[in-house]
């Protein structure tokens, strides 16, 4: 039976190459926005935490603020981190009896094939979680970018995961008692740059493989007014994130 084609969506040289401009950003400007991975972070703790699970070898993938850091290091625990390793390739220098992955997924061409590597890099009853965001992030964003081109609209946003579709995902891949969710986080913005910033400090802009040229002086005009048509009494747009985790296990019998 032929190999089935994974479809290339995602650049990978583009995939890493926003993850180091992002931590560029962050060591360059200090108030440049961490407030997405900062969430995420401290939500990953919080289940850490809720299932008493206390890691010996851990690996992050993607940035880890200061807090997890801290908490992954406690005593003599290990502590791995990398932005750039791909989660679709096997995984090394574990197995790990907990692996973090904060908001590299939404980038992964072969989803499936991630999934199944996290669980085969882990230890026995391993755990991981990871957080990236879902369907129904950014749609003030969309519709400014889509009144920008209303004739021809390019491809400039990536294809993100349904929260309902993820708990088949994670039974293909073979996850122990696998929970997927999802949350909403909401941001107040008075103008689209000030969205886009937040993105690119945060290591979410753009890693298609075939990206759509920039917008043009009279496009980007238009999506700007677009932005802020959507704004309340205030003069701010409120833009929403939503972010889906995925928490499972390797089996006790390591398979």
């Amino acid at each position: 039976m032929p190999s089935t084609q994974v479809p290339t969506i995602f650049s990978e040289r583009r995939r890493v190459a926003r993850a180091l401009r992002s931590r560029q950003r962050r060591l360059a400007h200090h108030d440049a926005a961490t407030f997405l991975l900062d969430t995420i972070a401290d939500d990953m703790i919080e289940r850490l935490g809720f299932v008493r699970h206390s890691p010996k070898a851990s690996l992050v993938i993607g940035t880890c603020p200061a807090p997890l850091a801290h908490q992954l290091e406690c005593g003599d625990a290990r502590l791995s981190i990398s932005a750039t390793v791909d989660p679709s390739e096997p995984l090394c220098d574990g197995p790990y009896d907990f692996i973090g992955v904060l908001g590299q997924l939404d980038a992964i061409n072969d989803l499936p094939g991630a999934l199944i590597q996290l669980r085969k890099a882990l230890t026995p009853n391993g755990l991981v979680i990871a957080s990236f965001f879902g369907g129904q992030s950014l749609s003030a964003l969309r519709g400014a970018i889509m009144a920008a081109e209303p004739d021809r609209p390019a491809a400039r946003f990536h294809p993100m995961v349904d929260p309902r579709a993820a708990p088949q995902l994670l039974q293909r891949a073979g996850w122990k008692d696998p929970v997927v969710d999802s949350y909403a986080l909401t941001v107040r913005y008075s103008a689209l740059d000030r969205l886009v910033q937040d993105l690119r400090d945060s290591g979410l802009g753009n890693a298609l493989a075939r990206p759509a040229p920039p917008l043009g002086k009279a496009a980007l005009a238009r999506a700007r007014a677009a932005f802020i048509a959507r704004a309340d009494a205030d003069g701010k747009v409120s833009e929403t994130f939503e972010i889906i985790t995925l928490t499972g296990r390797r089996s006790l019998s390591g398979t």
